[in-house]
């Protein structure tokens, strides 16, 4: 081992690209200087160098929205004043084109979440956009998304400067010397051996790009990636370009090029993402000795789409072509990209996966910074969380799905898209019986769950728009099911952890927000928080015992959930057992649904015999199952949890029972608008950006029960809430429906001309004809009668603060007894 080389570092991060240099920045501009950063070869050697450098604020993602406009100020001024080092930029702007109604109304939405963000950015039509790129044919375009303040790198610009202002802070980066493995050690450091030496290391970070998860493996962490080939090429020449004194925009065309168009220098750039035979590489594994490296090209796999191209830009159509890159580039299964903790490994981190890297990486390694420093990102990052994937993603699933995702990459990204490749995975016992009935099913997690049943003349298929979609007539029926009759639902997705044990009760007391239910039987909704007091899930607790509980969450949840009950325990003597994979679950809410159960169960259901918010172990049709009574729809209701082999029994019991009382199927769709309905927040609305008192549930927080992992910023965050310094707050309001556009979520909120917040979940409420909705929004706009405006469809709608739920505001139909029922 060389003299100079480090044995110890607070931080170790595995490859040179632009997602490891932008991490050994930012985590130098977070306070941090004891890093390590190892590049096998020379920085940007990898994707990172044949990437083609745009960035755009064309996105419908409110957090990537923060991250590129983040990343655009620091690549046009920002980063070159810091470190000296030239970013290239090229502000040349961009459009998004639109050939039809569909692809005008994705637009519409990305124009709300900018307007939402504060950016630059409009919708315009042919003439403005011939005006701005006299030489694009704009035969059948019908209007464009501008966004001016885009532009393009040469990738090696940024990269350099990051790795420039990582060393200015302190962080040492070692070229030319390759990882070769990766193991924890007893203490729970973790030891990095090079061909140079061996680092130990408090956290250690993967961003090796394409051997991402090669490199995992040395662990035994999952890291899902597939690396795919993307072509683009640079023409000769162009003539026309010669005596331009500005740059044209670049055209982003996903209906006619699949991809993109731009002036490279005084040549053309074409950029082709095909829709058929995508190709995948190194599945295996990455070869050590590949370094800029590129493939030939393969010119009949994006053929259809070169021609469309050079009939779009005539002006190339005579050109030869003079670079070729086609250049493999890592693909998660659902493209998102891999930015956080991996699955039962503390302090490791994923920091890859990203796709489009330049566009992305600055931005989300900020975050990354913030989460591993600090405990917490400052914007949602459950679209990037490594852990939302779990065993069930095979190297051959991840090889299906990216291959899905690849021929996506250009489509339009509707609401509720159901990715089908690769499925089912992990179906419930009910699959088979509720796709038989019509249901068109969702993945969470892996699982298969109902979103809605096909009934009538409508197919049994997904219905894609961003107005109002056919499903809406199928879940009408199975909310009016639910609240005037009885409805059944399939929540066996559900995460189900039983935590047991003498210390049981003290480690699950230190990190809920709620005190924990007192006696056996009781149940309780609580949060767990971050150090910052920032939200990590919410969670029911159920007391089954003195000293066993059982926590359920949502799906997406399920390792994250393990995860914090881990690595927060502090010597309890607790057992931590995952039962989501041997239980099933059932929810049955409605009027009718006390009459359903008693008939399959001998259990005194009236409230003296079973009390609201609470749990007792019976039997059903000869099952023994957990039943808790409780509701997310706000009915009378129950969920019923059981071993899965017995699943299918109680289903068929209860619905044979239900018939005479005319029982429904229902789905997400529905368990959606009914708890929205409700005011009962959501995944949407409880995200790790957010403390107790923005997210406004602190009727779930007893702030006086003793200490709890996150209280001192919960209190600090209930001061700010008292002093008028919160910076925003989850208020619930109704929107004036127009009858063809409910909203999506992230459209912008404003009041008196001003933007004050945007919308987190939205949905129409069928029993109340409304459109309902969850926004984080300025505290001072928050006082119920307010009214505001929110953009929807290009236009602004009138919205209106609501002091309570539309449904049954003090909650009395859930706690209905025997007597009340009769009575009524």
């Amino acid at each position: 081992m060389s003299s100079d080389f480090p044995s110890h570092a607070r931080v170790v991060i595995v490859g040179g690209g632009i997602m490891g240099c932008g991490l050994a920045y930012h985590l130098a501009h977070e306070g941090w200087s004891d890093i390590v950063l190892l590049e096998k070869a020379e920085l940007t050697s990898g994707s990172t160098w044949h990437a083609a450098g745009q960035i755009t604020h064309s996105t419908s993602s409110y957090g990537l929205g923060k991250c590129v406009d983040y990343n655009i100020g620091l690549y046009s001024g920002k980063l070159e004043a810091e470190t000296g080092q030239s970013c290239t930029w090229h502000g040349c702007g961009s459009f998004r084109l639109a050939y039809g109604e569909d692809e005008m109304d994705w637009l519409r939405q990305t124009l709300s979440v900018g307007r939402a963000l504060g950016f630059n950015i409009e919708l315009v039509g042919p003439d403005r956009i011939g005006e701005l790129h006299p030489f694009y044919n704009l035969d059948g375009v019908i209007g464009a998304l501008h966004t001016p303040d885009d532009g393009h790198v040469d990738p090696s610009g940024p990269t350099q400067a990051m790795a420039i202002g990582a060393r200015q802070l302190g962080a040492r980066i070692i070229r030319r010397c390759r990882a070769t493995n990766i193991e924890q050690l007893p203490t729970g450091e973790w030891k990095v051996t090079t061909e140079k030496g061996s680092i130990v290391c408090e956290h250690v970070v993967n961003a090796a790009g394409t051997y991402a998860r090669q490199i995992g493996e040395w662990s035994g962490v999952l890291v899902p990636c597939t690396s795919m080939t993307h072509h683009y090429l640079v023409t000769d020449t162009v003539p026309e370009f010669a005596e331009l004194d500005r740059e044209l925009p670049v055209i982003r065309d996903d209906k006619k090029v699949s991809g993109y168009i731009r002036m490279e220098q005084k040549s053309g750039l074409i950029g082709i993402y095909e829709k058929a035979n995508p190709n995948a590489v190194w599945i295996d594994e990455c070869p050590w000795e590949a370094e800029n490296e590129l493939f030939d090209a393969d010119y009949d796999r994006i053929l259809p789409w070169l021609e469309n191209a050079m009939e779009r830009m005539p002006v190339f159509a005579e050109l030869g072509i003079k670079r070729e890159v086609h250049g493999a580039i890592s693909h998660p299964p659902d493209g998102n990209p891999l930015i956080g903790p991996v699955a039962g490994a503390k302090n490791y981190w994923c920091c890859c996966g990203t796709q489009i890297g330049i566009g992305w990486g600055p931005g989300l390694t900020r975050e990354l910074a913030r989460w591993i420093v600090h405990g917490s990102a400052d914007i949602s990052m459950r679209e990037f969380d490594p852990r939302r994937f779990g065993p069930y993603a095979t190297r051959e699933w991840q090889v299906v799905k990216a291959k899905e995702d690849y021929c996506l990459r250009h489509e339009i990204p509707f609401p509720h898209f159901n990715r089908l490749a690769g499925r089912p995975v992990k179906p419930s016992p009910l699959y088979e019986r509720l796709k038989d009935k019509g249901a068109v099913f969702e993945e969470v997690f892996g699982h298969e769950r109902p979103r809605w049943f096909a009934r009538g003349a409508l197919e049994q298929r997904d219905y894609y728009s961003f107005a109002r979609a056919p499903w809406q007539e199928a879940v009408a029926f199975e909310c009016a099911a639910v609240r005037q009759r009885a409805g059944i639902m399939d929540i066996s997705a559900f995460t189900k952890v039983e935590v047991s044990g003498p210390g049981a009760e003290v480690l699950l007391d230190r990190l809920t927000a709620n005190r924990l239910p007192p006696r056996a039987g009781g149940i309780a909704l609580t949060h767990m928080l971050n150090r910052r007091g920032r939200i990590e899930l919410e969670t029911t607790v159920v007391r089954l015992a003195e000293d066993r509980f059982y926590l359920v969450c949502a799906a997406f949840f399920e390792q994250r959930l393990i995860d914090h009950l881990t690595f927060n325990r502090d010597n309890e003597d607790a057992q931590i057992i995952n039962r989501s994979g041997q239980w099933a679950a059932l929810s049955l809410n409605g009027p009718r649904s006390r009459d359903i159960l008693a008939a399959c169960t001998d259990t005194d259901l009236s409230n003296a015999g079973f009390r609201w918010m609470s749990a007792r172990e019976i039997e059903v049709a000869g099952v023994s199952l957990w039943a808790f009574r409780m509701s997310y729809a706000g009915e009378l209701g129950w969920e019923l949890h059981v071993p899965r082999d017995g699943a299918l029994n109680v289903y068929d019991a209860l619905w044979a029972a239900g018939k005479a009382h005319n029982i429904a199927d229902y789905g997400s769709f529905a368990m959606n608008a009914l708890r929205m309905e409700k005011a009962f927040p959501g995944a949407g609305e409880l995200t790790n950006e957010v403390t107790l008192p923005e997210a406004n549930v602190m009727r779930f927080v007893k702030a006086d029960k003793g200490d709890f992992l996150g209280r001192k910023a919960t209190l600090e965050s209930m001061n700010a809430a008292e002093n008028g310094t919160m910076p925003w707050v989850c208020a619930y309001l109704e929107i004036e429906p127009d009858g063809e556009w409910d909203g999506n979520g992230g459209e912008a909120v404003r009041l008196g001309g001003e933007i004050i917040g945007s919308t987190a979940s939205v949905a129409y409420s069928h029993t109340a004809a409304k459109i309902l909705a969850f926004a984080y929004i300025r505290p001072h706009a928050a006082r119920p009668g307010t009214q505001m405006e929110v953009n929807m469809n290009g236009a602004w709608r009138t919205a209106r603060i609501l002091a309570e739920p539309v449904y049954d505001p003090q909650s009395l139909l859930p706690r209905t007894d025997i007597k009340q029922e009769a009575a009524e």
